[in-house]
């Protein structure tokens, strides 16, 4: 299993970017998957999931402005960031969620960085 993540980058505040995780080894149709983020000093958290059967929950830091979906052709989950704050900032990863909000049943990728500043 290999899940890799990519097309974070330096954004200003208030714009907006789409990161991609590729996922090998399974296939996501059949799972709930999530995008995770951890910022410098602070645990990492779940911050979107879309079930196997395409429902999607956010926590409420993102509700609103992230959206989270999947393309099952390219086995790629997809983070939509709209409207991002400084706040947003963080090493953004994908996994399968399972127990604890920080927790994911594959091995990390090696996530890909979000920046959001002026």
């Amino acid at each position: 299993v290999q899940l890799v993540e990519s097309g974070g980058g330096l954004v200003q505040p208030g714009g907006s970017l789409r990161i991609s995780c590729a996922a090998s080894g399974f296939t996501v149709r059949f799972y709930n998957m999530g995008w995770y983020r951890q910022a410098p000093g602070k645990q990492r958290e779940l911050v979107a999931r879309i079930t196997s059967s395409s429902s999607t929950n956010y926590a409420d830091s993102v509700k609103g402005r992230f959206t989270i979906s999947r393309d099952n052709a390219k086995n790629t989950v997809y983070l939509q960031m709209n409207s991002l704050k400084p706040e947003d900032t963080a090493v953004y990863y994908c996994n399968v969620p399972v127990g604890p909000s920080d927790s994911g049943r594959h091995p990390w990728g090696q996530g890909t960085q979000v920046t959001v500043s002026s």
